[in-house]
């Protein structure tokens, strides 16, 4: 997967707030995504989020 910092990732669940667009802030063993929904900041293991990816976009 190339994902880079600045990204747009589509995850295949919403979060809470409605939205399902991620910002990705942070790349390594973990990674730190940004909701475009709400603002709520996470971090989340590379194998999950590699696994709950549907699509990926550049940042515009």
């Amino acid at each position: 997967m190339d994902i880079q910092v600045g990204s747009i990732v589509k995850l295949k669940k919403q979060h809470p707030c409605g939205s399902n667009e991620w910002e990705v802030l942070r790349i390594g063993a973990d990674f730190r995504i940004k909701c475009l929904g709400c603002g709520h900041q996470i971090m989340i293991p590379r194998r999950t989020i590699e696994k709950s990816i549907k699509e990926i976009k550049e940042k515009a």
